[in-house]
């Protein structure tokens, strides 16, 4: 016995021994292969969104790769654990966190979950025809669940400065039809929680927070992604942290996680995670009125579901980018608070970004309007950031009902979509996250400096 456990001291510490020698030569290998490079103006390319990785990154993916177990497995668990606390700002969390393999399929996931015919959620499920406010102002994936469902967006207009739902209409849109609220916060700026919460109360509607552009925002104090029943992030390279690809969906209650987590993983009525059976301790008890007796419930369907599950590399990565996070959301309010400043100068024929009351951004990139009076148009500001290696975004689809993949749509507009066309034809963005160093900052804003200088005029 003393032998045997000699033996596997020896060959735990043969493997420790060895796993540190593997550690050292990756990071040698990537010391050489992503050297630090000093900023150079006007060579250097400034991106606007990247990723900050270190040992602690390659570390974890190094366990996984030698694992030979990559399906979510440890580090998914580890890392729904800390996000729930983190949402929570408690020890323990009361939010349940749910990966998947990008905050897009965690958009699909969160709708399709509030069709389920679970017992759970069949009084207030949303049925083919049920109608969803949202915006047209945005990312398409927090349209297209709506209609991947068969449910009918309901298209309200933005406020210009912080490009979030204008919700003096609100209450108009809502009809006995309505079910449901989608919406994001926008770059990192929140909503206004108070309204739309309050419409949603009021007429017993589904939220669901789309949080992929906010992680770390906050409201009146609390953070965002803790306000609707459903709340998703995305974890893609360009956002706040990053799992290389990723999402997440975080349910206020276990019902809604449930019905969650049967979405993501097929439609399955059975919760237990994959590798694991009767978790219920009945697999084989269950009763449904259509199946066998004794029908093996690992392979019951409730819904319609899918399989948008990631690979455990991801939480790998996640796991050591949510220890950084706070420094990265640090460098992304300096550089924000850095470019109002700057480009203050220019107000005459820029709008800078607004922060509403009540709200703290963290910022996924810093939007900017250029005026209809200015003497020039959106595009030669880019074109000129461009030229000088400032990367450079357009505010994501503009106005959505203008792209031709949704001409055709079923839909309804409550107003008119005025401010969703200014942000189309005058809004674009420059980067914040934690790559964009104070030179940088510089750099750009005198950059800005340099283009008005260039078309003869001086603010």
């Amino acid at each position: 016995m003393i032998e045997k456990v000699s033996d596997a001291l020896g060959l735990e510490n043969k493997l420790l021994e060895l796993e540190n020698k593997a550690l050292e030569i990756i990071e040698e290998y990537v010391a050489l292969r992503h050297p630090a490079k000093e900023f150079v103006p006007g060579v250097t390319p400034i991106q606007y969104a990247g990723t900050t990785f270190d040992q602690d990154e390659h570390r974890n993916l190094f366990k996984v790769l030698v694992s030979h177990w990559y399906a979510y497995s440890k580090f998914d668990d580890q890392f729904c654990k800390e996000f729930s606390r983190f949402l929570s700002d408690s020890p323990t969390g009361t939010r349940k966190t749910l990966l998947a393999n990008s905050g897009s399929s965690a958009n699909l996931i969160a709708l399709t979950a509030l069709t389920s015919p679970n017992k759970d959620l069949v009084e207030r499920r949303l049925l083919p025809g049920d109608e969803v406010i949202t915006v047209a102002a945005g990312f398409p994936t927090t349209v297209n669940p709506i209609l991947q469902n068969q449910l009918v967006p309901v298209f309200l207009d933005v406020n210009m400065r912080n490009y979030n739902i204008n919700t003096s209409l609100l209450e108009e849109a809502v009809t006995p039809k309505t079910k449901a609220i989608m919406l994001a916060h926008t770059l990192g700026i929140p909503f206004d929680l108070d309204a739309v919460m309050g419409v949603a109360k009021k007429h017993n509607l589904y939220v669901i927070e789309d949080t992929c552009d906010a992680l770390g925002s906050r409201y009146d104090g609390k953070l965002v992604g803790t306000f609707g029943d459903y709340s998703t992030f995305s974890f893609y390279p360009a956002h706040h942290i990053t799992m290389g690809e990723g999402g997440a969906v975080t349910a206020k209650d276990g019902r809604l996680m449930r019905a969650a987590v049967s979405a993501r993983d097929w439609g399955r009525d059975c919760w237990c995670e994959p590798g694991y059976s009767d978790t219920c301790g009945k697999r084989f008890g269950w009763k449904f009125p259509s199946l066998p007796d004794g029908f093996d419930h690992k392979y019951v369907y409730g819904q319609i579901g899918y399989n948008l599950k990631g690979v455990e590399f991801s939480p790998a990565l996640g796991v050591a980018q949510l220890k950084k996070f706070p420094s990265f959301a640090d460098a992304r309010r300096r550089n924000a608070a850095a470019y109002t400043a700057g480009l203050a100068q220019f107000s005459e024929f820029l709008e800078l970004p607004e922060t509403p009351p009540k709200t703290d951004p963290c910022w996924f990139a810093y939007p900017i309007y250029v005026k209809e009076s200015a003497p020039f148009k959106k595009e030669d500001l880019q074109r000129f950031l461009e030229s000088k290696k400032i990367a450079t975004r357009t505010l994501f689809s503009g106005n959505l009902l203008r792209h031709p993949a949704y001409q055709e749509i079923p839909h309804r507009i409550v107003g008119d979509l005025r401010n969703t066309d200014k942000v189309m034809n005058g809004v674009f963005f420059i980067g914040t996250y934690q790559g964009i160093t104070p030179p940088m900052v510089s750099y750009i804003v005198d950059s800005f400096g340099e283009f008005f200088e260039k078309q003869g005029i001086n603010p």
